[in-house]
């Protein structure tokens, strides 16, 4: 069972990067529970398409690359990292130009191959302060 969730965790990342969202109808339970949705994101299925066409929008080169995955029956973690250049407004923050280069880990919960809870963390911090708009701190990303 754990393979056939890796592989919904994988295509997840594939649409978002890919921007063909409408698989996540297929992905993502109707009755989502999301821990720690973003901000404004809506329920279910739309609320991710919602968001990534949003992110999508900001940042339209974005990619998401998984750098770690370990999965049981039915939870799948991923460590990842996110990129892409800000040409897009942003949490009302107009094209910068900028390049961002963030890390965040996500656990989810699968059942019958559709993503059922979510956990997640990214670096908002470290986005807006490689937009310049938040002080920034010494750090380097792998």
């Amino acid at each position: 069972m754990s393979q056939r969730n890796i592989e919904a965790q994988k295509r997840f990342v594939d649409a978002v990067n890919s921007g063909k969202l409408g698989v996540l109808h297929e992905l993502v339970d109707p009755d989502v529970v999301d821990h720690d949705p973003a901000p404004d994101q809506g329920p279910g299925p739309e609320g991710y398409i919602q968001f990534f066409s949003e992110l999508r929008a900001a940042f339209p080169d974005l990619k998401i690359e998984i750098k770690h995955i370990v999965a049981d029956d039915h939870n799948v973690a991923i460590a990842y990292k996110m990129t892409g250049m800000h040409k897009g407004t942003f949490l009302d923050i107009h094209a910068t130009g900028h390049t961002i280069i963030v890390r965040g880990v996500q656990i989810a919960r699968f059942y019958g191959g559709r993503m059922v809870e979510r956990w997640g963390c990214l670096d908002e911090l470290g986005i807006l302060e490689q937009l310049g708009v938040a002080p920034g701190r010494n750090r380097a990303m792998a």
